[in-house]
């Protein structure tokens, strides 16, 4: 079976060189050779994102090169933004699979809309991996959409997790759990989810 290529996407506040995105870009080694990006307004050190044409744009010309001389399966992943992003992508290139960390179904202020349609279009199977205490993407929202979307889905529920799925300290203790072993629970089900549906050899890089 040949080794997946993972592409790694940042979430808006932080680069692929974070603490957090470097360490569960580790943990997505054990899985496949990961290749992390950034995107324009990172690599040039602005805070402001920028419009989600250039990031789609960006992220397809990276997997576009990462796929350069890779004939194996390909698995986009990301971390909020990069997790919305990865999806976009999706439509536009022929990968085996999608595994959102913390999708960012909402948007900040209470009027904020669903960030859906993107999700409805898919066909790409996709793994939410969701905290409860995720305000970005509450758990009563998701799971009513996921029985609508034709894409096979997936979702891993991170007990007590916020966006970044950090639990807090009192849960943790409670349940008598480190936020490593919850970490590795979390990959667990990464590690299934790529076994079951990264195991063809994609057409990356074409059109669909």
């Amino acid at each position: 079976m040949l080794e997946p290529l993972i592409l790694w996407a940042p979430g808006a506040g932080a680069p692929s060189s974070s603490s957090w995105m470097r360490r569960f870009g580790e943990r997505l080694g054990a899985h496949g050779r990961v290749v992390a990006l950034d995107y324009p307004y990172q690599a040039q050190g602005r805070k402001l994102p920028d419009r989600l044409p250039v990031l789609i744009a960006a992220h397809a010309e990276a997997l576009d090169a990462a796929c350069k001389d890779h004939r194996g399966p390909v698995v986009l992943a990301g971390k909020s933004m990069g997790s919305r992003v990865s999806c976009h992508v999706s439509l536009q290139r022929q990968v085996d699979a999608v595994i959102c960390f913390g999708y960012p179904l909402r948007g900040g202020g209470r009027k904020a809309t669903l960030r859906d349609e993107v999700l409805r279009a898919m066909t790409t199977p996709v793994l939410f991996v969701q905290g409860t205490r995720d305000p970005l993407c509450p758990l009563d929202l998701l799971v009513p959409l996921l029985r609508q979307l034709q894409a096979p889905s997936r979702l891993h529920v991170v007990e007590s997790g916020d966006h970044s799925l950090q639990a807090t300290r009192t849960w943790l203790t409670h349940q008598r759990l480190t936020q490593e072993q919850l970490e590795a629970s979390v990959f667990e089900a990464v590690g299934q989810f790529i076994a079951e549906h990264a195991h063809t050899a994609p057409r990356s890089g074409a059109l669909k």
